[in-house]
């Protein structure tokens, strides 16, 4: 008990109390904001926490994580604009429902949704990561290198036009991972001459180019866009019928959210995506939705606020990104000083308990301000982006700087952002560069050690039943789609044709 109480005591200070309430307004707002997201201001506000004790800064850093996931759907809703990624399912059925001058329960709904999946996902996480903490306890460099190639094998699924494309955009932030001297035989790769680069590429500059720098880059192109606006909002919460009609729905898409955040690689709008489809396969009003469909709404945005617990459950046990935002933040916990994973959990028992109490109160706090906030919040939009954007430019290269006062470092941000720019015209998403880049120090390390513990034998890694299941389920996450396809089609050829009477 003694953790859980520390843990607790420790987030219910007032000043860490404090932070936690700004990073909500925070997560709010720039997930209202179309074309900013979570990952970006999580990445952003890393570098200003550098001050911080790590529980506050991972505390503010996971409840801006949790109001930023939300706070898409609000201009989803209203405007017919996601904020968020994760919120483009959600206006599929939110935005013509406030167009029938039902925004105020559509937003109700989202929120009430939110913090039900949200919820449910943070007592999976409370019992989850101690348990797998302690499972990863045993495992040794040969399981640790199997499982962090089977977090690269699931970038094929991650959200985004192409899995090749993922695929292709991970292994290249592999390859700038091993930038700097070798660990293990110290011998120096791609520095050329150049002194900064002995230590590697940071993260933080480049999470910033990728994430900040290209998204403005991008918005340069629609910055005279217009939406269409939802003008009467009267908020309110569901109704005793809304909850009766919704009530499998969310309970069902809390656990798949919860399921999908766990899995490496994944991330909230692969939840919504897949939240809105399993809600729409077993609704019984299957013609309303698109038109305006209360679990249309209640679907997606369950899934996607459970992924978020969900997420945090191999980031912290196994030091493994469970999302494009989780991986800010298991950056966030090495720069702070911490190594993420099992012994992290073991020595440090309280800050489970710290950042659950965290994501809690985030949960709580954003269904309080949302719901009669929300007219407030959709104003947001409202903010010239030819303002908005040059503000993003100035906390981009100050966040670069801050962090080793190098100008070097904002010179990485920069070519990150130009590089992120053309991988998002091409169709490369950044989150997969960036599991990549975290991933491919783990998966290096970890064959180093290996390959020395078993003298160069590679059959060895076979003696592991961990490290063999490992490595099927990383050739059925690579080809498991392509061979269900196949399988498909093999059985649609089989089957019997019908026969066309001729009388």
């Amino acid at each position: 008990m003694d953790p859980i109480i520390q843990g607790i005591t420790l987030i219910l200070d007032p000043y860490n109390l404090l932070l936690i309430l700004g990073a909500v307004i925070m997560g709010v707002l720039v997930g209202a904001l179309p074309g900013l997201s979570s990952t970006l201001a999580v990445a952003l506000l890393l570098p200003f926490t550098l001050q911080l004790d790590p529980i506050p800064a991972i505390a503010m850093m996971s409840a801006l994580y949790c109001a930023g996931t939300f706070g898409g759907s609000i201009t989803a809703i209203l405007i017919n604009t996601p904020g968020a990624p994760p919120a483009v399912a959600t206006a599929l059925d939110g935005f013509p429902l406030a167009q029938r001058g039902e925004a105020g329960r559509a937003l109700g709904i989202a929120a009430v949704s939110s913090v039900a999946g949200g919820m449910f996902s943070l007592l999976i996480f409370i019992v989850a990561t101690p348990m797998l903490a302690k499972i990863a306890l045993s495992f040794r460099p040969q399981e640790y290198f199997a499982l962090a190639l089977f977090g690269l094998s699931m970038l094929a699924s991650i959200s985004g036009k192409s899995s090749l494309r993922n695929l292709i955009a991970g292994a290249f932030g592999v390859l700038v991972a091993t930038i700097g001297i070798h660990e293990t035989t110290g011998v120096e790769r791609f520095v050329f001459s150049i002194p900064e680069l002995i230590e590697g590429i940071g993260f933080v500059p480049v999470l910033i180019g990728l994430f900040a720098m290209a998204e403005l880059l991008n918005q340069s192109s629609k910055l005279d866009s217009a939406v269409e606006r939802v003008k009467s909002i009267a908020i309110k919460l569901p109704s005793m019928a809304d909850f009766k009609l919704i009530r499998w729905t969310v309970a069902r898409s809390a656990v798949i959210g919860t399921f999908i955040g766990v899995l490496p690689a994944e991330g909230s709008t692969v939840a919504a995506i897949i939240g809105y489809n399993e809600a729409k396969r077993w609704s019984k009003n299957k013609a309303e939705f698109g038109k305006g469909a209360i679990e249309g709404i209640a679907g997606p945005e369950t899934a996607n606020n459970a992924a978020t617990g969900g997420a945090m459950v191999p980031t912290l046990a196994l030091g493994i990104p469970g999302s494009g935002t989780t991986a800010v933040i298991l950056a966030a916990l090495m720069v702070h000083g911490l190594r993420p994973g099992p012994y992290l959990i073991q020595n440090t028992p309280h800050f489970v308990y710290a950042i659950f109490t965290a994501m809690f109160i985030a949960n709580v706090l954003f269904l309080i301000l949302g719901l009669p906030g929300a007219k407030l919040f959709a104003r947001i939009t409202l903010i010239p982006r030819q303002f908005l954007w040059p503000s993003v430019f100035v906390f981009s290269m100050i966040g670069a700087y801050a962090l080793n006062q190098s100008l070097f470092d904002v010179w990485v941000m920069l070519l990150s952002g130009v590089l992120g720019f053309f991988m998002l015209r091409h169709g490369f998403g950044p989150a997969p560069f960036v599991m990549g880049l975290i991933l491919g120090r783990l998966v290096e390390e970890n064959w180093s050690r290996a390959m020395i513990i078993f003298d160069n034998n590679f059959l060895r890694f076979f003696e592991s039943w961990i490290v063999d299941l490992f490595f099927v389920l990383t050739i059925m996450g690579l080809f498991g789609p392509f061979l269900f396809r196949q399988l498909n089609r093999l059985m649609n050829k089989m089957k019997p044709q019908g026969r066309v009477s001729g009388d």
